[in-house]
């Protein structure tokens, strides 16, 4: 057992929940993510303690996340019902405005997700995240540009009639 690896599992373990959750828009599968990327991440423990462990685990979680196969169970989505008579400043209605964020975040393709939690989230450059990602600084550019995009499109002036701007 590297006691090395456990120290540091306890250490940085939520923050790295936190960051996979923030990839997957779900709890659970962000902690499958984080216990698939550890378990690998264990057998070569040494030679990563020695380097940079938290830019490394991020990229395996990054990396893995982007490429996972695994799919949910269901394809059900929730509809969205849209109320005109919210009140804003009531519990109930930031959640539902925090529920409808998350939903059209679920809408990104995992590339564009990744490349604005990276950018936003983790607060890191286009060259971090291209390093991150494999691929050029004007793909992280387009994929974040697509992704915005896409969700300024979700917000039309009619879904955003009641919202304090």
């Amino acid at each position: 057992m590297h006691t090395g690896f456990e120290e540091y599992v306890r250490a940085r373990g939520d923050a790295l929940r936190r960051f996979a959750y923030l990839l997957c828009g779900d709890r659970h599968l962000g902690e499958d993510l984080v216990q698939e990327v550890l378990v690998k991440a264990y057998r070569r423990w040494p030679k990563i303690e020695h380097d940079q462990p938290d830019h490394y685990l991020r990229t395996a979680l990054v990396r893995s996340h982007v490429s996972w196969l695994r799919r949910r169970s269901h394809a059900e989505q929730p509809e969205q019902i849209k109320d005109d008579s919210a009140v804003w400043g009531d519990f109930a209605d930031e959640q539902a405005v925090r529920d409808d964020l998350w939903s059209r975040l679920g809408g990104l393709t995992r590339a564009q997700r990744a490349v604005l939690v990276l950018r936003y989230y983790e607060d890191l450059g286009d060259q971090q995240i291209a390093d991150v990602l494999r691929c050029s600084t004007s793909t992280v550019r387009v994929h974040a540009s697509r992704g915005l995009a896409r969700l300024r499109a979700d917000l039309s002036p009619a879904s955003l009639k009641g919202v304090p701007l």
